[in-house]
């Protein structure tokens, strides 16, 4: 074939789609990737990675602002150089984008640079940035071009007083106070982050509560540690209007029937996103767009022959490891792998970075009984376990849910300390329909912060033995 033509090319090179082209090439496709931006995509370059950079960086302020409390004295002025900081967190981002770079190198993966857009059966024509356009085939078309920002009118962020997501990685200084509008992951871990750098920070959330996807009891917990670190929660509320000024803003909030206003340095816009599904030739295409996502079935093939879609661009969960998952789940079914199966999303665990963190999988409290299962629930208090008092984290819970007649885990729930690296212990049980029997049977090592997932599970059918 000629370099033009390929077995499989996938728009978009973020963590569902250069993955996708990688898994093509082992299975012995001839595969490309096109990419306008950044390998690695959103994720990597304005996403999850630099943001855990920043709050690597919140993390360490926060230990040295107590360094009394387990000991140490810290001599001289501790000083936030917010320079330094963004450019840590943006060499981070370069870094790995790099390692993108090698991977599909290393797996023969041709990297396209340019903006794709379908132009009928097999075919697409690639942009590159000096104007030149290039038609390409391919037997298979993968669109993985994500998702940006979601914009509400009369909230529009300009790049200077109102921020998306890529303004608030990169500030030029810290603002003195900030308002967050919308508090799941991106909002809440934002909001996180500039309260640790010393902001006053306001979060404002539509619905009732803050991190609305989680458990109940979760987000309870959350807004209480988040309280009591000072930052302002204002939810069944609504940002109205803006008002911006030279140098803030005074946004009108919506509570109750009566209107605030509150007036801060900037405003963090973190009201969900939409994917990218304009400009790319859909419109030649069967391909069925609904609420700013593209329609896939269960393998991620659209109503399009050839062309299938994955991540972001498809909907939530709008999560990098989703989209990975799918990138694989996608060519394998292509290539005729057997055994491939469609994702199961009440498998798929969802984390927030923010101190203390949040992690979840499955199914919560609320939706299990919804769904007509008689359930039995754990907790166990990050109190109650030994490393997390030596850790003076002592802050947090754990919580399953399991179905009371068969003993399968539907669900856990999970704030504290580390929370993000422990829930994949229940995401492997899940995975492979563990039942209680078999997490209770399991030894887990002492003294760690694992030991509380198996009190949970104790808890949950009144074995527990350390509280």
């Amino acid at each position: 074939m000629a370099d033009t033509e390929f077995d499989l090319i996938v728009i978009g090179a973020g963590p569902g789609g250069y993955v996708a082209a990688i898994r093509a090439a082992q299975l012995g496709m001839k595969a490309a990737v096109v990419e306008r931006e950044h390998l690695g995509g959103i994720c990597l370059n304005w996403g999850c990675i630099p943001t855990k950079a920043l709050l690597r960086s919140a993390e360490i302020a926060h230990y040295i602002q107590h360094a009394k409390d387990y000991g140490i004295t810290v001599n001289g002025t501790v000083t936030l150089d917010t320079a330094a900081i963004v450019k840590r967190s943006r060499g981070v981002a370069g870094q790995l984008s790099a390692g993108v770079k090698g991977l599909l190198k290393k797996n023969k993966v041709t990297v396209i640079d340019g903006t794709a857009t379908l132009k009928g059966k097999g075919r697409l024509d690639v942009k590159a940035k000096d104007g030149q356009t290039t038609n390409y085939g391919a037997k298979h078309i993968i669109i993985a071009t994500g998702a940006r920002a979601r914009v509400l009118p009369g909230l529009e962020p300009d790049g200077k007083l109102v921020w998306t997501y890529r303004e608030a990685m990169v500030p030029e200084t810290m603002p003195k106070s900030l308002l967050v509008i919308g508090t799941g992951a991106i909002g809440v871990e934002f909001a996180s982050f500039y309260r640790t750098m010393g902001a006053e920070v306001t979060l404002v959330e539509v619905l009732d509560r803050i991190l609305p996807v989680e458990d109940e009891e979760i987000s309870a917990l959350a807004a209480k540690a988040f309280t009591k670190q000072g930052i302002k929660i204002k939810t069944s509320a609504k940002v109205v209007k803006l008002d911006r000024h030279a140098d803030s803003v005074t946004a009108h909030i919506e509570v109750g029937g009566k209107v605030e206003q509150v007036t801060v340095d900037r405003v963090i816009s973190a009201v969900g996103i939409t994917g990218n599904v304009e400009n790319i030739g859909l419109e030649n295409t069967k391909v069925k767009v609904e609420r700013g996502h593209i329609v896939t079935d269960k393998y991620l093939r659209t109503d399009e022959p050839g062309v299938y879609a994955i991540g972001d661009v498809c909907g939530a969960p709008w999560l990098a490891h989703k989209a990975s998952h799918e990138g694989v789940l996608c060519v394998e079914k292509i290539a005729g792998v057997p055994g491939v199966h469609p994702m199961d999303v009440r498998n798929i665990p969802g984390c927030t970075y923010s101190m203390p963190q949040v992690a979840s999988v499955g199914l919560t409290e609320a939706k299990a009984k919804a769904a007509g299962h008689e359930v039995r629930v754990g907790r166990f208090p990050f109190i109650g376990n030994g490393k997390a008092i030596a850790l003076g984290e002592p802050e947090g819970l754990v919580k399953t849910v399991f179905d009371a007649k068969t003993g399968e885990l539907l669900g856990a729930h999970m704030i504290g300390a580390e929370v993000t690296e422990l829930i994949q212990g229940y995401t492997v049980a899940k995975t492979m329909e563990t039942t209680e029997a078999e997490l209770m049977h399991t030894i887990f090592p002492h003294p760690t912060l694992s030991e509380m997932m198996h009190e949970s599970v104790l808890a949950a059918f009144g074995r527990a033995i350390h509280y």
